[in-house]
């Protein structure tokens, strides 16, 4: 039997274009240089494999809150790593992974038919499919731009995905303040905040110089980037306690669990702050021989003051680009995957091996 699915009409899995140009990369007698998703490739730290195999022959069921020492890690972590302060450890809910929580939170928080979830003019995919799958409409807002009657979610995104772009502490603070005005949510996604370059300073909403109560706001953390714990699903929402708490009781029926040996090596990950500079510096290294390299090709690169990406463009349409990179073996993102604003744009990811990104750079020479 096929059972035929009801629901939103949902864009097409954006990935799933870039087939045929990935075929064409991976043609190229060198192999292929894929620098299209963000997905780590550097080894998990030994500390973190440590604890993940410390709780192996725990046989319990883990608990949906994450445990009481996980928590204490991320409010210490996000304290000293960002200046958070006065975060409740009862106000930190870890995820499985940021992306599930981003599809499901306008749903999570009510959010549904009649109801607008505004996102950046340029932004990552997720945000207007978990609109759709709410039955919410979407709005793209630009920059400073107020949110519509009728918002009830707002989000943000710095440093951005894709562009790495980065917002002020002034910018958040207004856009708080937009949101607060027409009773929406705030969900400030903050996977990309420990990444910063040249002199960029990303800020957390939740900063003291943000907001001075955490009512209706949300931040959304990641392990993934700055861990390389991609293949782990090691994700956070913290900030409002109400909203959390909220989000805590329907997950809990819902089964939404992150593993305990997962919640163990994630305590480990937010204790240990030598790893995160040390994988940094990997990032900053394979940055600092392909942004030039772009530009020597030809290409203008866009903000990308933080973040794992290079938001590129050669003044043509992303996908005459894409081809232009495949051709020589290297597969980038269309910009399009971002919205209409990034139809002349490519993302091009920091997340290959220096051998990799050695190649890269050869070839946009050619």
């Amino acid at each position: 039997m096929i059972l035929h699915r009801r629901g939103p009409a949902l864009p097409d899995f954006p990935w799933d274009s870039l087939a045929g140009h990935a075929a064409k990369a991976r043609k190229h007698p060198g192999g292929v240089v894929d620098l299209s998703v963000g997905t780590p490739v550097d080894p998990v730290p030994a500390v973190v494999q440590a604890a993940l195999s410390s709780v192996a022959d725990v046989p319990g069921y883990p608990t949906t809150h994450g445990t009481p020492e996980l928590r204490a890690a991320f409010v210490a972590a996000v304290g000293r790593r960002y200046g958070v302060t006065g975060l409740s450890e009862a106000a930190v809910l870890p995820t499985i992974g940021s992306k599930e929580l981003v599809a499901w939170l306008p749903t999570l928080l009510g959010v549904g038919p009649g109801d607008v979830v505004a996102v950046p003019s340029v932004a990552y995919p997720t945000y207007e499919v978990g609109a759709l799958l709410a039955g919410a409409e979407v709005v793209r807002l630009a920059d400073g731009e107020q949110p519509p009657a009728g918002t009830k979610l707002v989000w943000l995104n710095s440093p951005s995905n894709p562009t790495g772009r980065v917002l002020s502490a002034g910018q958040l603070r207004d856009a708080v303040a937009a949101a607060r005005a027409v009773g929406a949510v705030v969900a400030s996604d903050e996977c990309y905040l420990a990444l910063p370059w040249d002199d960029a300073q990303p800020v957390s909403v939740l900063h003291p110089s943000v907001v001075d109560s955490f009512d209706g706001v949300l931040a959304v953390h990641s392990l993934s980037k700055s861990s390389s714990l991609a293949g782990y699903r090691a994700g956070f929402i913290t900030g409002d306690p109400e909203l959390v708490a909220g989000l805590l009781e329907l997950r809990k029926h819902a089964g939404m669990i992150v593993p305990r040996p997962v919640q163990e090596a994630m305590r480990a990950a937010l204790e240990d702050d030598e790893h995160v500079a040390e994988q940094r510096a990997r990032y900053r290294a394979r940055r600092e021989v392909l942004k030039p390299a772009l530009e020597a090709a030809g290409f203008t690169v866009s903000h990308s003051e933080a973040g794992l990406y290079l938001w590129s463009s050669r003044g043509e349409d992303a996908w005459e680009t894409i081809s232009w990179l495949a051709d020589r073996g290297i597969l980038a993102a269309p910009g399009t995957f971002y919205g209409p604003e990034g139809a002349q744009h490519v993302r091009i990811a920091l997340t290959a091996t220096d051998e990799r990104v050695a190649a890269a750079v050869e070839r946009l020479g050619t």
